[in-house]
């Protein structure tokens, strides 16, 4: 009796006829990659959507495609010794499809994958899908300004007439944006989990505005050098995406998040939010995670958590520059080990082009309430965290943070900033050098290693500052080293120093330092 309930559930999940998968061989595609399959996969994915959906399945055997467009309701399921090779005749990605580059909505080059206002569509499998990205990579590569133009770049200025232009609009006017491996927009309920990836022409893995995506254990590999701007995962202006148990090695930034470049990105106003990244390891590539600098329409409410990051350029990475607009924050960051890291282990930079000074307007960005957390990192230059004078970055905390690091921390144009628990050992320069900031907490922060005669801490212009229950090292001759005239309202307490520690510079009003 239970064998036919359990038969019977089975069928009402599974409808008596109903095909769910089709093998993309039964419609024409070659395993030997002799000819192009392009057509046969699509024909599988039409006779899917016609049946209400189903699974386009790849057996193992080597494939030769053109773009892959999928429609609502559709897997995709590359079998373990299957490898797709997307061709890199630059005509197969015509016609032009509705695109975003780098935070600008343009048409261009259709994507490898692509899909456009679908649903419930997944890529997943264990096989591996190469991009031949060096033909895309060389000839941007060899462009130079003024050559004659392009088949390509023809059809992008037909197309693209009346759009909106960042405020460096370079990039655009030249017409030739390379395609994203991965592309899927106005989409929702998007799965992609175990491929292998290789080789992008462009961005790896890039949903635009869509909602409910998951990326899980997939494996992304590009080259280190001579493959520019091939990040790995970049879910931009979306919303609840997760990524985890993710290995990325890139030409670019691992994994970033962003919402749109400068008027494009604040006319759209569509936020990354609520996204968590997790459990990956990350080796080449300029970040590990960043984001930014394209975040006109906000990032918000975003968790990292439990990732290694082995050779990056840099860590956690957050920059922006004047004239982007939008805000980055309430982000948490923990549980992160860093070595081999050949910048900073952590960036906040809002000067990230060097824009002058303006009003405080919509075009002004801001950075505040960021927390990090739980962190070792051997780094070259352990913190750095650059705000505007216009518009300071705020709200940010350091928390059970350990730094190996030829240089230590950086702190410019930034208020209500807290240190709990750090310990940074340099090799030249002060552990902390703080300038033209307001409200910092520094408690139980120390330094085991220092250059000869260099501070602990040096505070220069500092308005207001409290600094508890700190410990030096036996060796460190001086804790704190204090100047600016207009620093103000510094106060030490409860810390195991002498005064012969502190230094404090003859422009510094008697008043505004209180010793213990």
């Amino acid at each position: 009796m239970r064998l036919f309930f359990a038969v019977a559930a089975f069928l009402t999940f599974f409808p008596a006829g109903a095909q769910q998968y089709y093998d993309v061989t039964k419609f024409g595609a070659k395993k030997d990659s002799s000819a192009k399959a392009t057509v046969a996969v699509a024909k599988a994915i039409k006779a899917a959507s016609a049946a209400g959906g189903g699974t386009v399945y790849f057996p193992a055997g080597k494939y030769l495609t053109g773009p892959i467009h999928l429609k609502s309701n559709i897997t995709i399921l590359i079998d373990a010794g299957a490898e797709l090779h997307f061709s890199d005749d630059f005509d197969d990605y015509l016609p032009m499809v509705e695109s975003r580059y780098e935070g600008v909505d343009v048409m261009s080059f259709s994507p490898l994958f692509y899909a456009n206002r679908v649903e419930n569509i997944a890529i997943t499998g264990r096989g591996t899908i190469y991009g031949h990205g060096k033909k895309w990579w060389n000839y941007v590569e060899g462009y130079k300004e003024g050559q004659p133009r392009s088949k390509w770049q023809l059809e992008f200025d037909r197309l693209n007439k009346n759009i909106l232009l960042p405020d460096d609009p370079k990039q655009m006017k030249r017409g030739f944006l390379r395609p994203p491996f991965i592309q899927f927009m106005h989409s929702k309920n998007i799965f992609i989990q175990g491929i292998n990836i290789r080789n992008s022409p462009f961005w790896t893995i890039n949903p635009q505005f869509c909602d409910n995506v998951t990326v899980h254990a997939v494996t992304i590999i590009n080259p280190g050098q001579h493959a520019p701007n091939t990040d790995g995962i970049n879910p931009e202006s979306c919303s609840n995406v997760r990524i985890s148990d993710c290995h990325i090695s890139v030409g670019d930034d691992c994994i970033t998040i962003k919402s749109g470049k400068d008027a494009p990105g604040r006319a759209r106003a569509r936020p990354a939010e609520n996204y968590t990244i997790t459990n990956c390891t990350m080796l080449s590539g300029h970040g590990g995670v960043v984001i930014g600098s394209e975040m006109s329409g906000g990032v918000k409410k975003i968790a990292i958590s439990n990732c290694i990051f082995d050779g990056t350029d840099r860590g956690i990475r957050i920059k922006t520059t004047r004239g982007r607009g939008g805000v980055v924050e309430d982000i948490r960051v923990s549980n992160i080990v860093m070595k081999n890291i050949g910048q900073q282990a952590i960036v906040l930079d809002m000067e990230y082009a060097k824009v002058p000074e303006e009003p405080v307007t919509e075009r002004t960005p801001r950075f505040r309430n960021i927390r990090l957390s739980n962190i070792t990192a051997y780094t070259k230059e352990a913190m750095y965290v650059n705000g505007l004078k216009e518009m300071p970055v705020s709200e940010i905390s350091l928390n059970d943070v350990v730094f190996e690091a030829e240089r230590g921390i950086t702190l410019k144009n930034a208020v209500d900033i807290s240190f709990n628990n750090v310990r940074v050992n340099t090799k030249t320069g002060p552990a902390l050098k703080a300038d033209a900031a307001e409200r910092l907490s520094i408690l139980n922060f120390d330094a085991a290693r220092l250059a000869a005669d260099m501070p602990v801490l040096r505070l220069d212009n500092v308005k207001g500052a409290r600094i508890q229950d700190c410990w030096p090292f036996n060796g460190i001759r001086q804790f704190a080293a204090i100047g600016g005239a207009a620093t103000e309202n510094i106060m030490f307490e409860d810390n195991i120093v002498v005064n012969e520690q502190i230094r404090i510079g003859a422009e510094v009003n008697k008043e505004a330092v209180k010793l213990d």
